[in-house]
């Protein structure tokens, strides 16, 4: 399935898995300001209501001390921050950590169960679920077997003679999705929503990025050295000399370096008409003929395929190079590299030891995951909705799914408002723009349809096996979808999953069960505080399909351009208003966020949390009309709205990864979610009294308004 991680609300760490608090107190309006050091203005609601006790926001975790108007993010949980830091095992440490801590207990009961129950019918979900728990957790017997289970796959590199084998050499790569040298795939054709279509793109690296295999700053200097390492120390734990290990690390960063070099930055990947360069085969085959494409694809149980979609042309040019100029036991080396670091994790302690001291330079994480955390997350990762339909049956309610449906309702009820009322939109645009929401579908909870498992094996022989055997059947059963039709009930995420997506092919939003539950989502808070959580998840989803990416496709997901030049160019100018905020953001010494790489991600924010606050304001007026409206906490629902927001964004992260992120992850850093949005709209200047001069007020010239 095309990789949409771009259009996700937050990057997800180490499982699928992965924001929480609830406590309440009374305090008068005017506590909402700053009375240290200060001479804070009050928000003065129009009306007072009573005032009420509070679900959803933990007033202990403000940080009273400071202006709303000069920090929100510090304001609305700068306590919380202090008595959070990053956990020994984490990279990064907020209210998503603390809720994937709550999911993971119920999952990891399920998995216990599952591997404890000696009578579950042999094929079965619950069997499958619980012998691969079973085996990933059997160290004695992975410290037993050694690379035994491996050692079929590696034979088959050992015994490749000739360039003329490679191309089956490489299919087999992608079967088990070792990762080597580009990526192969089954998507929905981004031209023809009503078809798949072959793709290839970049890929085949170590390193998180292309860059990191050029910067000289003393960091990446420094990461490059931790990877030379795990090279070196992965071959020797193979059976390599010291010498001979040496010389094959070199081998390997050698190819990687040319695969990098002749890889588009990430910036460039974001454009998604540069990304599609439809060939037929026979053209594939003469522009590439090292790749063997035709034999590939046969391999690849694809050979009625007549075109394929090269996401990355010059890349492909590298490799089809490489293929050819590189000598055959320096691929074969590059290969058996990349077949044993996808597998690490499942091999013995030696193995996993000196992937984690990787890690540890890469991302600054003390220390590694307890080992059922981390069979849970592969469990996941590996038989999802297997394990997935186990965990919606203890923890999903279908009261859950219809409040969120409403809610979604409002929010698109919303954005068709906004569309309708924009002050330089043309009509033309706007028609095809609220066909597109009209078109917009919706999923919550799980698939209406789950997966079929039935046709893969799993055991408890061998961990390695079974993951070996996932990537295959997984691999398989993506290329039987070509040539038939779309499967519209696909998922991409696992229902247990704490994060959500937009699809632009499929034109829909993905919200898994995992996220419906507090903080995200809690039946008993007041609805300026869902509306700040899940609600914003879902304006920011939804505006997707209208970011600087999404709204390239039209209301069939069609990769189109629907727009008149005169509003493209009028999106664009505002766009680029974001763009430069962000570029001026700084965590960091000389470290800047990139607004180019965010763009999308910071669009969706701004207009996301613009578009929930106007649903917001609705369900306020359907519910109290012109009478006074109730103070949670001594605050108002507005107040509340944008609290919320912001809790649900609180972040403790470790050095190496904020770096990591800035140059890896299309989302901005937690602390500029948070205020980038805020310090465009007035509506937070009205809600908190913000006045000129205080730093989160920008001048009426520099603010960013596009719905």
């Amino acid at each position: 399935m095309k990789n949409y991680n771009h259009l996700l609300l937050a990057g997800i760490a180490g499982a699928s898995l992965a924001l929480a608090g609830c406590a309440t107190s009374t305090k008068a309006p005017q506590d909402t300001t700053a009375s240290v050091g200060s001479t804070a203005v009050a928000p003065a609601p129009a009306k007072e209501g009573p005032v009420l006790k509070g679900v959803g926001l933990d007033m202990a975790d403000l940080d009273r001390s400071v202006l709303p108007c000069d920090d929100f993010f510090q304001y609305s949980g700068g306590n919380w921050l202090k008595n959070n830091p990053v956990p020994a095992y984490a990279s990064s440490w907020g209210p998503r950590n603390l809720l994937g801590d709550r999911t993971q207990a119920l999952l990891r009961q399920i998995l216990e169960e599952a591997a404890a129950n000696p009578n579950a019918p042999q094929g079965s979900n619950l069997q499958k679920v619980g012998d691969f728990y079973a085996a990933g957790m059997d160290t004695v017997a992975i410290e037993k077997a050694g690379l035994a289970p491996l050692r079929p796959e590696l034979n088959r590199i050992a015994a490749l003679k000739d360039r003329n084998g490679l191309p089956n050499l490489v299919a087999r790569q992608k079967l088990l999705q070792t990762g080597a040298f580009f990526r192969a795939s089954v998507d929905v054709d981004d031209k023809i929503s009503t078809q798949y279509a072959v793709g290839l793109a970049q890929g085949g690296l170590t390193l998180p990025d292309r860059d990191y295999y050029f910067k000289q700053d003393g960091r990446t200097e420094t990461i490059r050295g931790a990877y030379r390492t795990y090279l070196r120390n992965m071959f020797g734990l193979l059976g390599d000399d010291a010498a001979t290990a040496q010389k094959n690390a070199a081998a390997v960063e050698r190819i990687e370096t040319r695969l990098a070099k002749a890889a588009r930055t990430r910036v460039e990947l974001r454009d998604p008409q540069a990304n599609y360069n439809k060939l037929t085969v026979a053209a594939a085959q003469k522009r590439y003929p090292n790749l063997g494409l035709p034999r590939l694809l046969a391999d690849l149980q694809l050979s009625k395929a007549q075109e394929v979609i090269v996401g990355q042309p010059a890349f492909f040019d590298e490799v089809n190079t490489v293929f050819k100029t590189e000598p055959l036991a320096d691929l074969k080396t590059y290969m058996r590299w990349h077949l044993v670091r996808s597998v690490a994790t499942a091999l013995p302690k030696a193995y996993v030891d000196e992937a984690f001291r990787y890690q540890q330079v890469l991302a600054g994480t003390k220390q590694q995951p307890t080992r059922w955390k981390r069979m849970l997350a592969s469990t996941d990762a590996t038989l999802g909705e297997a394990f997935g339909q186990l965990y919606v049956d203890k923890a999903f309610s279908p009261a859950a799914k219809k409040k969120a449906l409403e809610m979604v309702g409002n929010i698109k009820a919303s954005m068709a408002e906004h569309i309708q009322t924009n002050t330089w939109m043309s009509d033309a645009t706007k028609a095809e723009a609220l066909k597109k929401l009209n078109a917009l579908r919706v999923k919550i909870g799980y698939p209406d349809v789950w997966k079929d498992y039935s046709a893969l094996t799993i055991t408890r022989e061998s961990y390695v096996k079974n993951l070996l055997a996932a990537r295959v059947w997984e691999y398989q059963k993506e290329a039987r979808k070509y040539g038939g039709p779309i499967d519209r009930n696909e998922w991409g995420m696992t229902p247990s999953t704490i994060n959500a997506y937009y699809n632009p092919p499929m034109n829909e939003i993905v919200f898994p069960a995992g996220y419906l539950q507090p903080p995200f989502f809690d039946p008993n808070a007041d609805d300026a505080v869902n509306y700040g959580a899940i609600g914003g998840v879902m304006g920011h989803e939804m505006t997707h399909g209208f970011d600087d990416q999404g709204r390239q496709y039209d209301a069939d997901g069609n990769l189109r351009d629907w727009w008149t030049p005169a509003d493209a160019a009028e999106f664009t100018k505002r766009a680029a208003v974001v763009g430069r905020q962000y570029d001026a953001f700084s965590p960091l010494d000389s470290v800047h966020v990139n607004g180019k790489l965010t763009m999308g991600e910071n669009l969706a924010d701004f207009a996301g949390l613009t578009i929930v606050y106007g649903a917001l304001e609705k369900q306020l007026q359907q519910k109290y009309g012109n009478n006074p409206r109730p103070l949670y906490d001594g605050f108002t629902p507005e107040q509340r709205f944008f609290l919320s927001w912001a809790q649900l964004r609180r972040q403790n992260i470790r050095p190496e990864a904020l770096r990591q992120q800035i140059l890896t992850d299309p989302h901005s850093p937690g602390q500029y979610r948070t205020i980038g949005p805020l310090m465009n709209m007035p509506q937070f200047y009205d809600a908190f009294g913000c006045k000129e001069g205080q730093k989160m007020v920008r001048a009426t010239t520099d603010r960013a308004k596009i719905w």
